[in-house]
């Protein structure tokens, strides 16, 4: 593959990406306190008591915090579910929620009362610690408040229904801010049972009726997800509502979609063992935004935004289906789909069928396909250097498997970025690999999503928005329109 695309360092994320108010789940006192008291808790149940506690029970419970927090690292590790290493803090809290159980099966009997109690109340702050160090990795839960909406299937920013904003389409009505509808998309053609999906309608929408042929974006969350997750953790909602308030009300109608069925269904967007998600996403979704919502049919005017996982499916959409897709915005994404190793994924996904894995793989698509036309890609990476995960027995030749090599080894996420963009240019993919501050978490994601719309928009033509080039190419000749983005036939 030679050439290796530059790294290119972006602004610091803009304000449109920062966190609603409420009380952060990420930052500040809350997350140190709910640790802190758990700690003073599990010190508490543990207590002095007799010397056979001592010498005998509690080295007992210890052992069985320790192979919980070994047990919890080996299976994340074999389900290919980290694209950065854990911090130290997630497996300390989860070994110490392992030794709190253990504390309760072993002192029970001969504990007083309020011990017993302290003990379970230590099982259940400990439990509650790790879910704190995950969502400190993952950034999933901004503040209480999205956690609780989240937990509780709360209204998304903005929504309304389609009888709504078909009624203020006629009536001429055009809002302020976009509106957020929820639908079900049929899957006549799929047969993937999937959740109720999303899409986000700017005020240019509203402007006649029938609504305008405008562009649109199907956005693509991570490996464990909801359909609202962009809109709810990821902010996505007030970042476009923000760009379409510079832009006159014009935006891209953006689709949120489902593809999983439910949170833990892993799919990677393929066609394979845990359900037809692919076929979902071409054969169901983009017929079926483009015919209710008036959106435009053209390659040219469709792109795809995925983050983590997502990413590895935004690319992979996009060079499969050039006659569907026409950009992408792969936000740290991997080489190619990944469950695992290599050959856990194949297993996984594809019962075993090489071909079938070839077939989503997107290095092989591409080199199959040949040279693209009009096709091009934002490829997302951290600058940081603890998102950096490298291992000296990973080669160095193919990197990138949610931090995975192609043996199934951890590798480098820039790696995988500087891989695929470079293939991609010697086939015609107008791409740049962007680096910014951050580590993967839905911060990142955000910030990402922020500072690539107004190129996405601009590349998928929306009206109003101006065709700007990507991050470190050269800019195009003053006055001159942008050339029409056409896909090849595949």
């Amino acid at each position: 593959m030679g050439r290796v695309a530059a790294t290119l360092l972006a602004d610091p994320p803009p304000a449109a990406v920062q966190y609603r108010h409420g009380v952060s789940l990420l930052h500040g006192w809350l997350p140190v306190t709910i640790q802190a008291v758990a700690a003073a808790a599990l010190l508490l149940a543990i207590g002095w008591r007799t010397g056979r506690w001592r010498m005998i029970w509690l080295p007992l419970a210890v052992l069985v915090g320790v192979g919980a927090a070994a047990w919890a690292h080996w299976y994340i590790d074999s389900q290919g579910m980290a694209d950065d290493p854990a911090p130290p803090e997630l497996w300390t809290w989860i070994g110490l929620t392992g030794l709190a159980i253990a504390v309760v099966l072993l002192g029970w009997r001969t504990a007083r009362w309020w011990r017993r109690g302290t003990s379970l109340l230590a099982v259940f702050l400990c439990l509650l610690s790790a879910g704190v160090a995950l969502n400190l990795w993952v950034g999933y839960f901004p503040s209480v408040q999205t956690a609780w909406n989240q937990l509780t299937a709360g209204p998304l920013p903005d929504e309304t229904d389609m009888a709504t904003v078909t009624a203020m389409q006629h009536n001429g009505t055009v809002p302020a801010k976009g509106e957020v509808v929820p639908v079900t998309t049929p899957n006549d053609a799929s047969h993937f049972k999937h959740r109720t999906e999303y899409v986000y309608l700017p005020p240019a929408w509203f402007k006649s009726d029938p609504p305008p042929k405008l562009p649109a974006v199907m956005m693509i969350a991570g490996e464990f997800n909801t359909p609202a997750d962009w809109l709810r953790t990821g902010n996505a909602t007030k970042t476009i509502d923000d760009f379409q308030a510079a832009h006159g009300g014009n935006a891209p109608v953006f689709v949120f979609v489902d593809t999983g069925g439910s949170f833990n269904n892993d799919t990677e967007c393929v066609n394979g063992t845990r359900g037809n998600a692919a076929d979902h996403l071409t054969k169901d979704v983009v017929p079926y935004v483009n015919s209710t919502f008036g959106t435009s049919s053209g390659a040219a005017n469709w792109g795809v935004v995925g983050w983590s996982m997502g990413g590895t499916c935004a690319v992979d959409l996009t060079v499969m289906h050039p006659d569907l897709f026409s950009a992408f915005v792969d936000v740290a994404g991997d080489l190619a789909p990944v469950a695992g190793t290599k050959e856990q994924t194949i297993q996984r996904l594809f019962h075993g069928n090489v071909a079938a894995y070839d077939a989503f793989d997107p290095t092989t698509v591409i080199e199959k396909h040949g040279p693209y036309t009009g096709a091009a890609g934002w490829f997302a990476i951290s600058s940081s250097p603890q998102t950096q995960y490298h291992n000296s027995n990973a080669s160095s030749n193919a990197v990138g498997l949610g931090g995975r090599d192609a043996g199934g080894n951890p590798g480098d996420q820039t790696q995988a970025a500087n891989s695929l963009c470079a293939l991609g240019k010697t086939d015609g993919i107008n791409c740049a690999v962007v680096a910014t501050p951050g580590k993967h978490d839905w911060p990142f994601a955000m910030a990402t999503f922020a500072s690539s719309l107004p190129w996405l928009a601009g590349q998928i033509g929306t009206p109003g928005v101006p065709h700007i080039p990507l991050p470190g190419a050269a800019p195009a000749p003053t006055g001159a329109p942008p050339s029409p983005v056409r896909a090849a036939s595949r």
